[in-house]
């Protein structure tokens, strides 16, 4: 039940179950502090599909962190998958210190974290003893949102001058306002300051969705809000898009409710951004093959105000 919603509620999608978490689990880094996770998943249930969700760099303390983003991962938690969060080395209240090599964006480290949570998964099941035996360690997505985008996008095939960080780990992933082509299509004291955005998307083969919105605002760039989507065009991998309405960099609401990085608070697009998003992780993870197809046609049918749904027929 929220009272907040109106048109979102027409897009369907599965009741909420009673969920379990753990928070802090450790993991091991060599010649660092360890790497801090959360883990959210539901009570009950056997061959969980995973999500991986990986933070932006954000204006706020506490949400670029583990602690960040429980409207998208409790909801999702809530609906089959189990969640995990890492604070990843560019978390003001948890990453490494600000002297460190590659402060204050870390964006190599921001891979590695991820790789290092693959490779431990069955230490985090012993540190999270209610999950044990229930996770599927082959059914695995990987969400980013912002900064969290361009560390996903490089894990699911995207390369920087050439070298490759993929993980054949990851099967399916999603894109939340992620920053676009660098080099000439930002301005040039951005170029300068994040050489690391020029990435090539051509090489993302990875099944996987982009979500932009239309109201973004992205001072990396002269270009505006279409900047975000251009992972959907150049990426193979990329087979759909969600563009929400109305709504900027914060998607309604996803890294948090009521906080910083939500420049424009919509709660019924936040939860067509939730909604949505399931949906096709559930499809992509083969948890509901007729999920995605069923939202998108609601979102058509009942509320096409909210957002609008391009995709790649081959």
């Amino acid at each position: 039940m929220n009272n907040l919603i109106n048109l979102a509620k027409h897009i369907p999608t599965t009741e909420a179950t009673l969920t379990v978490a753990y928070t802090p689990i450790r993991l091991s880094m060599p010649g660092r502090q360890p790497l801090e996770l959360r883990l959210t998943a539901p009570a009950n249930g056997a061959d969980l599909p995973i999500v991986i969700l990986s933070h932006g760099f954000g204006p706020s303390n506490y949400v670029p962190s583990k602690d960040g983003y429980a409207p998208l991962a409790q909801f999702w938690a809530e609906r089959g998958f189990v969640v995990i969060q890492p604070t990843h080395a560019s978390s003001r209240v948890g990453g490494l210190p600000k002297d460190s090599p590659g402060a204050p964006f870390f964006w190599r480290e921001r891979v590695e974290e991820v790789k290092a949570i693959l490779d431990q998964l069955r230490e985090i099941e012993r540190q999270a003893p209610a999950v044990a035996g229930r996770m599927d360690h082959l059914r695995i997505a990987a969400v980013g949102h912002s900064l969290g985008g361009h560390t996903v996008g490089l894990l699911m095939g995207a390369q920087l001058n050439g070298e490759d960080f993929s993980d054949p780990r990851i099967s399916a992933g999603t894109l939340l306002t992620t920053p676009g082509r660098g080099g000439k299509d930002m301005t040039e004291e951005n170029a300068a300051r994040f050489p690391f955005f020029d990435v090539d998307f051509s090489t993302l083969t990875t099944h996987s969705l982009v979500v932009c919105g239309d109201m973004d605002k992205p001072h990396f760039t002269t270009r505006g809000p279409e900047w975000h989507a251009d992972a959907f065009h150049d990426a193979p991998g990329a087979k759909a898009m969600l563009t929400m309405h109305g709504v900027g960099h914060g998607l309604g609401g996803i890294a948090a409710l009521d906080a910083k990085e939500t420049e424009t608070e919509s709660p019924d697009v936040l939860e067509a951004t939730r909604r949505l998003t399931l949906a096709w992780l559930q499809t992509a993870l083969k948890a509901d093959d007729g999920a995605w197809e069923r939202a998108t046609s609601a979102l058509f049918q009942d509320a096409a105000t909210l957002a609008t749904v391009s995709e790649k027929h081959l």
